[in-house]
């Protein structure tokens, strides 16, 4: 018999399959796998940035000189707008890695694990965008929105539960 891919109803009918929600642990050893993955990505964009600008070098030396002042200038919006880049960069690897076939960021995906609906489904870009910046709001509280993973039945932070979302085992 051929198994489908349907979402499973975990809200009403929580006895139709057993579903294992992911824990505090699993989620984080996923978030730094994550961690090392993007920052290894954007830090060699970053160094490549800095040696375009000239950035620890003599070039920068001297702020008073005004003829370096439109260079620096010009050097420090490349970097401003480099830096809001980064912040884009980082929510689109976890929005459209969640809302993915997958359903899970790379670290995720090593430790078998994927983002679902409240019925077990996929989610959308939205969805997984809204969970991306509710983990502000999960850190911005001393990480108590983290730290409830830990004590919630179905073992949802904060940012999940603001997008109804859940973390399950594969």
């Amino acid at each position: 018999m051929e198994q489908t891919n349907q979402p499973i109803d975990l809200v009403n009918n929580p006895e139709s399959t057993p579903v294992e929600y992911a824990g505090f642990l699993m989620r984080l050893l996923a978030y730094f796998i994550d961690a090392i993955i993007l920052s290894f990505a954007l830090g060699i964009f970053w160094v490549i940035l800095m040696a375009v600008l000239g950035v620890g070098t003599d070039a920068f030396a001297d702020f008073d000189d005004p003829e370096n002042f439109a260079a620096e200038m010009m050097a420090g919006s490349l970097i401003f707008a480099a830096s809001i880049g980064s912040v884009v960069v980082v929510w689109l690897y976890y929005a459209l890695m969640e809302s993915g076939k997958n359903q899970a960021t790379l670290g995720k995906m090593v430790l078998n694990l994927k983002v679902t609906d409240m019925n077990g489904g996929p989610i959308s870009f939205g969805r997984a965008t809204g969970r991306y910046f509710g983990k502000i709001i999960s850190g911005a509280i001393l990480y108590i929105g983290y730290i409830m993973i830990a004590f919630t039945d179905k073992q949802q932070g904060l940012h999940d539960m603001i997008a109804n979302c859940l973390v399950v085992k594969k």
